[in-house]
């Protein structure tokens, strides 16, 4: 590649990190400004102020653990890099593709922008960004299967048809967690894609995979379990079971963040008599603490990160003058 193409290129992956940001903090705005700012509010402030703090660091370890997701993928490519690069590269990543949905495409074109910076070769990001959809994909497996066990009967529907359709779905997911598990054990061949050479992860790898994800959801449902448990008396064990059912629904059903889906299906599915109108309020307040404070924090981050760079280039090149005129 030419130093103008490559200069092109970067320069195209600049504007398309610019677009998704963009897109993401519009999906958000579309959704909340069918609320008034006051309700808003009201929703949030309606929660225990330990209730939002619980909520908050919640959200704070569910971020690391969707950033724990390229620790592994730098462990699959055999690569090291310091932890705050993986941690930093994770959160502005999962931040974004969470809000503008297309994980693989929204959150890759973010992970190429940085790690390309730090001298990642463009077949190794790629294979990290495919990594990291295999992990999503063999924990949203394992978690339909234990929100399966966890939610509720009447949540399948009464009819047969839904029923089955449940059945068939967690089966699937049964199937292709096994397949994924015996293939990390006794498939040992590389194979290739466009001239990029994948292997099977380790059996161990793999478990890690369901780990970090299970991990991910879990700290992720704690961040709502805080917010509703003032409002509504519900034992654990069927809150995750109904949150992990609407959540991978929501995922599945590709509107950004499942925004609208993942609200209707819970408040359809869950049990109990709690006022509707409470329950949508801390609907609100988990939207607000787990995908718009994290949006806006990515957001300076990552512009403050860029400003640094550039600043840096400019003193480095000023130097160099400074130098050569010496």
């Amino acid at each position: 590649m030419s130093f103008k193409a490559k200069r092109f290129f970067k320069k195209l992956v600049s504007w398309i990190v610019l677009f998704f940001f963009a897109f993401a903090a519009y999906m958000l705005y579309s959704q909340l400004s069918k609320y008034e700012f006051e309700d808003i509010k009201n929703a949030v402030l309606s929660i225990p102020t330990k209730n939002l703090w619980f909520a908050a660091f919640a959200s704070l370890g569910g971020y690391i653990a969707l950033s724990s997701y390229d620790f592994l993928a730098l462990r699959y490519i055999k690569r090291k890099l310091a932890p705050w690069k993986w941690i930093f590269a994770g959160f502005v990543g999962f931040s974004v593709s969470n809000n503008a949905g297309h994980a693989i495409v929204s959150g890759g074109a973010i992970r190429y922008r940085l790690y390309a910076r730090w001298r990642f070769h463009a077949s190794d990001i790629v294979k990290m960004v495919t990594f990291s959809g295999f992990t999503y994909l063999v924990a949203c497996f394992f978690l339909i299967i234990v929100g399966y066990i966890l939610t509720p009967d009447h949540a399948f529907g009464a009819g047969s048809v839904s029923k089955l359709t449940t059945e068939i779905v967690t089966l699937v997911s049964a199937v292709g967690l096994l397949l994924y598990f015996w293939a990390s054990l006794f498939y040992n061949k590389t194979f290739v894609i466009k001239d990029i050479a994948f292997n099977m992860p380790s059996f161990r790898m793999a478990l890690a995979q369901v780990f970090i994800g299970g991990a991910d959801i879990l700290l992720a449902s704690l961040v709502l379990y805080f917010s509703i448990i003032p409002f509504l008396d519900i034992p654990f064990d069927v809150f995750m079971g109904v949150f992990i059912i609407a959540q991978v629904l929501g995922v599945y059903s590709q509107v950004p963040g499942g925004l609208g889906v993942f609200e209707g299906l819970f408040m359809y599915i869950i049990p109990g008599d709690a006022d509707p109108a409470l329950l949508f309020g801390a609907l609100i307040a988990y939207r607000v603490i787990y995908y718009v404070l994290p949006l806006l924090i990515s957001a300076v981050m990552l512009l403050s990160y860029e400003g640094y760079l550039a600043y840096s280039r400019k003193r480095r090149l000023r130097d160099y003058l400074q130098q050569v005129a010496k």
